[in-house]
């Protein structure tokens, strides 16, 4: 009756149109007012708890470095890098225009600010090339998606708050797969290229290659700093983001001269609101976890699961159904800390690692970012290139293919995800 109340109450405040966040302090509060012997005011401490947890602080400090680099012009510069490196292959800006989805994705940590900066160049340019808009809307608007897969990502902080794993084994888990669909998504363009007869750039000289890698190293250098600086300890992810922060601030002002000091106040009010939405879902979803612990919801449904004799391959099967049913309606990090807390422990008792399991999930959330009614990329790519919302789905569908098979790819091949993290000899 309490796991019953709490869901129903949780989706009937959604579908009036209370927002997601309101819907999963207010469902948490009124299951512990009717059912539990909880007092209410568990709730308020509760709140006070998640806003003093020390990895959530990775969150701004990562949503400051993307801001910095977005208003820079770090994404230009790697849009160059990228075309000197591939443009020459057949199909070659768009394939370029992976690689740089790749390279900010390594960068900021989300995926709509992967498609704002990369899709705002690179469209435009590969209309001017010949490539139709509605074909490079929906390879830039899928391969965002990268931004939450490659690390760093909020998106896996947000799960190793929920679960309590490791930041850093969750920023290395995702490297291989990151990588993997992105030479995937290549792949893919390739072949289109070759059918369709798609245009192609000038063969770089080995000179301008250099030239544009120069411009491009002091973004790309990020990259080494915050994986380099966890794996080496020098730092923990959390002070990562915080380097990183600073890093872009100074790369932005004072080496590429993008941006002054006058405009980092517009940055910093840009980033604090993002901070404040995102942290103010994962303070009421954490009050929503709070009430599953209490009522030990998760441990009945691992029970009830475990008597069912579900196989690893089984529950998988029902994982990715339930996540990719919840992607098309909520926010990633809501649905992360909605189910994970339900998920893990039956995946701990299957035998299923849970750095795998975030992989799983983050994938799933990748999908969901490129799926109506709710995706928000789509919504990105529609206000950057201008595009009506249904032609912008319509241009994204047939990509979801390829995620899809990705996805079957990652669930079913725990190396992918555990290869890098199991090598470094990360615990």
């Amino acid at each position: 009756m309490t796991i019953a109340f709490l869901f129903i109450a949780l989706f009937v405040l959604m579908f009036i149109g209370i927002p997601v966040a309101i819907s999963l302090g207010l469902s948490g509060a009124m299951t512990i007012l009717f059912f539990s012997n909880d007092s209410v005011r568990s709730l308020a401490i509760k709140l006070f708890e998640t806003s003093e947890h020390y990895t959530l602080l990775a969150i701004p400090f990562f949503l400051l470095s993307g801001a910095f680099m977005t208003t820079g012009g770090v994404a230009h510069r790697l849009i160059d890098f990228a075309n000197a490196c591939v443009g020459h292959i057949k199909g070659g800006l768009a394939i370029a225009a992976i690689l740089a989805c790749m390279l900010f994705a390594a960068l900021c940590g989300s995926s709509p600010a992967t498609v704002a900066a990369v899709g705002s160049i690179v469209i435009a340019g590969m209309v001017r090339s010949g490539y139709k808009q509605d074909f490079a809307a929906g390879i830039v608007c899928n391969a965002g998606t990268l931004g939450i897969l490659i690390p760093p990502s909020i998106v896996m902080v947000v799960y190793a708050t929920a679960t309590e794993s490791s930041v850093g084994k969750l920023f290395m888990a995702g490297v291989v797969p990151g990588i993997l669909l992105g030479v995937i998504l290549m792949i893919t363009i390739y072949v289109i290229a070759r059918i369709k007869d798609m245009p192609s750039l000038p063969r770089a000289s080995f000179k301008e290659v250099l030239a544009t890698g120069r411009k491009a190293i002091w973004g790309l250098l990020l990259i080494v700093i915050i994986l380099g600086g966890i794996y080496s300890g020098m730092f923990t992810p959390t002070e990562a983001a915080a380097v990183a922060a600073v890093y872009a601030a100074f790369v932005a002002i004072f080496i590429h001269k993008d941006m002054t000091i006058r405009e980092c106040p517009k940055v910093f009010v840009e980033a604090g609101k993002l901070s404040v939405v995102l942290m103010f879902i994962i303070a009421n979803a954490m009050l929503f976890a709070h009430v599953l612990t209490t009522e030990q919801i998760p441990q009945s449904i691992t029970a009830w699961v475990v008597e069912q004799g579900f196989s690893p391959i089984e529950f998988l099967i029902v994982v990715n159904i339930v996540l990719l049913v919840a992607g098309t309606f909520m926010e990633p990090s809501a649905i992360i800390l909605i189910l994970a807390p339900i998920l893990f422990p039956i995946a701990m008792q299957l035998g299923i690692d849970p750095i795998h399991l975030g992989i799983i999930m983050v994938v799933n959330m990748e999908i969901g970012l490129i799926t109506p009614p709710t995706g928000l990329n789509l919504f990105v790519t529609s206000a950057v290139t201008g595009m009506p919302l249904t032609r912008t789905i319509k241009a994204v569908s047939p990509w979801l293919l390829v995620m899809l098979a990705f996805l079957i790819l990652v669930t079913y091949v725990p190396w992918i995800s555990l290869a890098l993290p199991n090598w470094l000899g990360m615990s």
